[in-house]
């Protein structure tokens, strides 16, 4: 049985993925232009990195509030913290 991706684009939509996505996909969008001067071309700075968002998105954060590269690791492990836990003293 084929995957019905209008369906699962529905649901994303319904479950409120879409507008983050949409952000995402901008802020990338944004470097590559930076970059190479075009979007259809992959700026050579973002091999291997993911762009973070000084604000997560879950978190209501947006492209205003800033974004950088990123590894992917460093990026994925923060689990949408805004900033470092204080020392416990």
């Amino acid at each position: 049985m084929a995957r019905d991706y209008k369906r699962d684009y529905q649901l994303q939509k319904a479950r409120g993925e879409h507008p983050d996505r949409m952000e995402r996909q901008r802020a990338r969008r944004a470097v590559d232009k930076k970059d190479t001067g075009t979007v259809t071309k992959k700026s050579p700075r973002r091999n291997g990195k993911d762009i973070a968002h000084n604000k997560p998105l879950s978190k209501g954060g947006s492209n205003k509030d800033g974004y950088r590269l990123q590894s992917p690791s460093k990026n994925r492990a923060g689990g949408g913290r805004i900033s470092k836990r204080p020392k416990n003293k």
